[in-house]
């Protein structure tokens, strides 16, 4: 059974843990003691309806303020596949949540409340899902029970959506407009008897006809080493292996590899997961690989195949999104982490940072403030083997760290 990864995004008290709590309890994917539980914190709170926001909101702090922190992950299925949900805050200021909770999605549920029409987050999030290469985007335009569930009003907020896909420029996705009501249920599950007028699919029919994501395995090879293994034990003092999860592509024994940086040949011996010799790995498989011949091989080194090509860059150009209070210019000096490798970098141009709200670049604008995107180049100390995050994201993206504070500032994809 094949897992579907999913994430929500949307503004501040949209509707998305409410959503989520009803798709839960519409699938009969909540336990009993958890459902009582829920009846019952709904009471304390003197609420006359089951309050299924609660299902996600799980820290105290979330609960007490009715508002979403941190990323919730929710588990559920139906006999066609499993799913998990990342349930992203809404607030401006948890942005970077939300690009953490979005990294590994499939689709994306960006909720619109129907009161308040697409607003300055809706834009940040689609765009945000875009640069990820989210493929299946679902407006969900949440609240319809608020606007008597207006036709007119559905059909304004998806002209204003379409016209927002539109000016991003993005190409390859599916975009879909589902009119729900949460707290009841309409269009989540089952379908709404006050919407007659909407006759496309309810979220979860929409979920369920999405085919599985395309196998990381037509994507060039990269395996970055993560441990190098050389058990203490006297049985296995010759052995040397090294450890690491598969980001694309497959490998199997007997193939000729590459060692970056240092560019030796080489051929895979053997592979081992846990206490079994396999004879093939494939994308996002954790193994152990020796080879056949004894190479200084170190952890942030990479496995590629021999017949792959490999870029390598001293000079990044990059798509950043900025996630740091303290703002950014020209010249700063970041480490800047690409899969296992870490290195010292500096910002060495801005060429522009984009406006939320129209969609286009300002390239007079050179300096980014806390939840910017835009075009940067990055100088590195020593060269790193990124791909375009466009041709293989699974090694295309990077973080930018503070070597002072250590706080994660940014998150790049090679352009």
């Amino acid at each position: 059974m094949d897992i579907l990864r999913i994430a929500t995004a949307g503004s501040v008290d949209d509707g998305k843990s409410t959503l989520i709590g009803r798709l839960l309890y519409d699938t009969r994917s909540i336990t009993t003691d958890k459902m009582e539980a829920i009846e019952s914190a709904s009471k304390r709170k003197g609420l006359d309806f089951t309050d299924l926001s609660l299902l996600t909101d799980g820290l105290i702090a979330e609960r007490e303020q009715g508002i979403t922190i941190d990323v919730a992950h929710i588990y559920f299925s139906t006999p066609t596949r499993k799913y998990i949900i990342a349930d992203s805050p809404g607030h401006v200021e948890y942005t970077r949540n939300m690009i953490t909770g979005a990294s590994n999605a499939e689709a994306s549920f960006i909720l619109v409340d129907a009161r308040k029409g697409v607003v300055e987050q809706t834009r940040r999030h689609f765009y945000i899902s875009s640069l990820l290469r989210i493929r299946h985007v679902v407006f969900c335009i949440n609240k319809m029970d608020l606007v008597d569930y207006s036709q007119e009003v559905y059909e304004k907020i998806c002209a204003d959506a379409r016209e927002m896909v539109t000016l991003a420029g993005f190409e390859g996705q599916d975009i879909r407009f589902i009119p729900l009501a949460a707290k009841y249920g309409d269009n989540i599950v089952k379908g709404s008897a006050s919407m007659g007028w909407y006759t496309g699919d309810t979220l979860l029919n929409y979920l369920e006809k999405i085919s599985p994501a395309v196998l990381k395995q037509g994507l060039p090879t990269r395996f970055p080493i993560q441990y190098v293994v050389r058990p203490h034990q006297e049985a296995f003092h010759d052995f040397r292996g090294y450890a690491g999860k598969l980001a694309s592509g497959k490998l199997s024994k007997g193939d000729e590899v590459t060692v970056l940086p240092t560019l030796q040949s080489t051929r895979i011996k053997s592979i081992h997961r846990f206490t079994d010799e396999i004879e093939s790995v494939h994308a996002d498989e954790s193994v152990v690989i020796t080879l056949e011949d004894n190479i200084d091989i170190s952890r942030g080194n990479m496995l590629v195949k021999a017949c792959d090509s490999f870029p390598q860059h001293q000079q990044l150009k990059a798509t950043l999104c900025w996630m740091s209070e303290n703002g950014l210019t020209a010249g700063k000096t970041l480490l800047l982490q690409q899969g296992v490798n870490r290195v010292k970098s500096r910002i060495s141009v801005i060429h522009s940072v984009m406006n939320i709200q129209t969609m286009e670049t300002d390239p007079d604008k050179k300096s980014f403030q806390l939840n910017d995107i835009g075009e940067v180049e990055i100088k590195l100390a020593k060269p790193v083997f990124a791909d375009l995050y466009a041709e293989n994201p699974a090694n295309g993206s990077f973080i930018l760290i503070d070597e002072f504070t250590h706080h994660t500032v940014g998150v790049g994809f090679v352009r």
